[in-house]
């Protein structure tokens, strides 16, 4: 992390009244448990890029 990021997350620390590792601990916490609640590609197909799709439309009959 900058000095930036760790000055802005020390702030919002002192806002929670946490002390910066228990506010990062708990911060690591949650975006565990969103990411195991969401799986990054579950079932999703990606789409087809501009020119495959062009190609493929030239390849069809009219």
């Amino acid at each position: 992390m900058t000095d930036a990021q760790i000055a802005y997350e020390r702030k919002r620390a002192a806002k929670a009244n946490k002390s910066l590792d228990e506010w990062l601990k708990i911060k690591a916490k949650q975006e565990a448990k969103v990411a195991a609640a969401r799986p990054e590609h579950a079932g999703k197909t990606k789409k087809p890029g501009l020119l495959k799709r062009l190609v493929e439309r030239g390849h069809k009959p009219i």
